[in-house]
């Protein structure tokens, strides 16, 4: 082994200064000015400061109306390291995931099943006959495997005549899946109307099979087991209960640097049982034997110690390490961490570390392990089963705990004996992406469902009256002149752009209007989910001159989507209107196909004899005598409006 290095007097006061473990050395004061000028401002700013940005909140399965489901087909895309383990492993996993594809099921739909799996995953189980019939036997449905991404042998549709459920090819098999690529896609969700995701233990990738085929299907639902696991990591980095400590294994500390950041950020302690403890130890000026110092990840190291001083973070490493030598295979010794001995190589933490670590987590209310207690050399240690067992103790005494990663959730089961008083995530991978503050690929896919319950009470004087809603409402004007004149209705504009909303919202308040409301949302996606909440009945919904890049069939964030066709014409009241219209013709033309094709039947064009209609079947004026300021703007110039009315029938269900 070679020198042991101190490279720098970085002089830290850490806060457990009653322990031998941790340095308090005095500050020079040109070093604090430096520390406060540039870590505390950048670091800072861009890892504390609040709360993490919120993940989005999904369409899920759980609150999509069943009755949707009857006869849709629905592509599941789920994860074998749960469904397909042998018997006994990940049980606790796999309710919520055997359910999603059951209730589907039970619900009417026709689902069909999509994964990768290898030898890796189940030994017995490689070709997808196997596959299948394993899935029969968990799910008592009968699964049968099918053809229709490579050799397109049978359609989707027609292979539910050979069974209840069924599974396509092994997509391990396609170099498409990985590479996300668009006809793959395409080919795997044909013939798709719903994608419901299953598979959140790889969401932080781009897959075709989670990120792609979310493109061409009008609905992306998470699963059961994928809200599950997203409610997990909310939980898991919200910061509401203190004090929070973090136990940090592993290492990598460079790609993990911005992780570790945002937990300084957010926790009051940091305790490091893995290699990475030796960066810290190193940037805090201590000895470190020169074989574990990974040199060009001082800075990063460096960054975290100040910002965890400036925020009064406690930090925790190792006072001692079990040590072999390799000339001496069957021996272990105990040796100071800032004392190793060349020729010993550290292979776990020593007890006096432990015995300090448990005095630091006896104060705490909330725990987050993430990354296993490992070193270079160490294959069979025990310090993830001591941990494991001190953190069994406090989950009996109301401290909430958290485990990350495979190895320390597989600890923390070995140690409960089968008494869960903790949150398991087994995928690290997902968490620390989330960590650093990179959005989850497979998250963003999905639908979004609008995150508030709105108290309509206090938007509207008189909630029960008929609401009519603007989708892309812009600058109000069209709505906030129909809220003047017709005080009987009320009026919600549903706007993308936050400012224009503020904007709304202050002209509602400046004017005392109290029957208009605005709302910053994705309409595209949160529609059902805010007005099925309304209390009163929906009249009047209108589309007014939405971009014309909505126009491209293949634009997966268009505004005008089957599902918000299907949502509008579930939603709208008997004799309920649709009022669309455009500058542009194609647009206009485009939107009354959507709502024809996907209106379930319930919407037919309006040709009353009140309403003038031009020579190619267009409203010649708008019925409601309120122009938005394009309207005006359009009109002003001499340009036509192509205008159209659909009325809700009566008699269709």
């Amino acid at each position: 082994m070679g020198h042991l290095v101190n490279p720098l007097q970085l002089q830290t006061t850490l806060f457990f200064s009653n322990s031998p473990t941790c340095s308090s050395i005095a500050l020079k004061p040109h070093t604090f000015e430096y520390l406060k000028a540039n870590v505390l401002t950048s670091k800072c700013k861009a890892f504390g400061g609040g709360e993490m940005d919120a993940l989005p909140h999904l369409q899920t399965l759980r609150k999509f109306p069943r009755e949707e489901l009857v006869a849709k087909v629905v592509l599941v895309r789920f994860d074998s390291t749960l469904l397909l383990r042998e018997q006994g492993e990940e049980q606790r996993f796999q309710p919520n995931a055997l359910f999603t594809i059951k209730y589907l099921h039970q619900s009417g739909a026709k689902v069909v099943l999509v994964s990768d799996w290898s030898v890796k995953t189940n030994p017995r189980l490689f070709v997808a006959q196997s596959v299948a019939e394993f899935l029969s036997s968990l799910l008592e449905y009968e699964v049968v495997p099918v053809q229709c991404i490579s050799q397109n042998v049978v359609s989707k549709r027609e292979g539910f005549e050979k069974g209840d459920v069924l599974l396509l090819e092994n997509l391990s098999a396609f170099r498409g899946e990985v590479a996300n690529c668009s006809k793959f896609s395409q080919a795997l969700s044909s013939g798709v109307d719903i994608f419901v995701n299953d598979y959140f233990s790889r969401s932080h990738k781009i897959l075709a099979s989670t990120c792609g085929v979310a493109r061409f299907c009008y609905a992306n639902l998470a699963g059961f087991h994928f809200e599950e696991s997203l409610s997990q990591l909310r939980r898991a980095t919200e910061s509401n209960t203190k004090p929070h400590v973090a136990i940090i294994g592993g290492g990598n500390l460079f790609d993990k640097a911005a992780a570790l950041h945002s937990l300084t950020s957010r926790c009051d302690g940091l305790v490091f049982v893995g290699m990475m403890s030796f960066q810290i130890m190193h940037a805090l000026g201590l000895p470190v034997p020169l074989n574990l110092v990974e040199h060009e990840v001082l800075k990063e190291a460096l960054d975290i110690v100040q910002v965890a001083h400036i925020r009064n973070v406690q930090i925790l490493y190792p006072k001692d390490f079990w040590c072999k030598n390799d000339h001496l295979p069957k021996q272990l010794e105990i040796f100071p961490a800032h004392r190793i001995l060349d020729g010993w190589v550290p292979v776990d933490i020593g007890p006096a570390s432990f015995v300090e670590m448990k005095s630091m987590l006896s104060r705490c209310k909330k725990v987050t392990w993430i990354g296993p207690v490992k070193f270079r050399t160490s294959n069979c240690t025990k310090g993830d089963s001591e941990l494991a067992q001190m953190l069994n103790q406090l989950s009996q005494s109301n401290c909430n705990i958290t485990v990350v990663g495979n190895t320390a959730c597989d600890a923390m089961v070995k140690e409960s004996n089968f008494t869960f008083n903790f949150t398991m995530i087994k995928d690290a991978s997902v968490v620390w992406e989330f960590l650093k503050r990179r959005k989850l690929p497979g998250v963003m896919a999905l639908d979004r469902a609008y995150p508030f319950d709105i108290d309509w009470s206090d938007a509207y004087s008189d909630p029960a009256q008929p609401l009519v809603v603007d989708i892309g409402s812009g600058n109000g004007m069209f709505l906030l002149g129909m809220a003047k004149t017709r005080k009987d209705l009320n009026f919600l504009g549903l706007e993308i752009n936050k400012k224009l909303v503020k904007r709304c919202l202050d002209s509602v308040h400046w004017h005392g209007i109290r029957n208009g409301y605005f709302i910053a949302t994705n309409a595209t996606s949160t529609f059902r989910s805010i007005i099925s909440s309304y209390p009163g009945k929906l009249v009047l919904v209108s589309i007014q001159c939405p971009n014309p890049d909505f126009n491209e069939p293949d634009h997966r964030w268009s505004m005008l989507q089957r599902s918000l066709v299907e949502a509008v014409a579930d939603l709208l009241t008997a004799n309920g209107k649709v009022f669309l219209q455009s500058d542009i013709e194609a647009v206009s033309l485009r939107m009354k196909e959507q709502f024809q094709r996907y209106g379930k039947g319930k919407l037919t064009v309006v040709h009353e004899q009140s309403f003038a209609i031009t020579n190619s079947g267009w409203l010649k004026d708008n019925p409601f005598g309120v122009r938005s300021d394009w309207e005006q703007h359009v009109l002003a110039r001499g340009d036509p409006m192509y205008r159209l009315m659909l009325c809700k029938s009566t008699t269709t269900e």
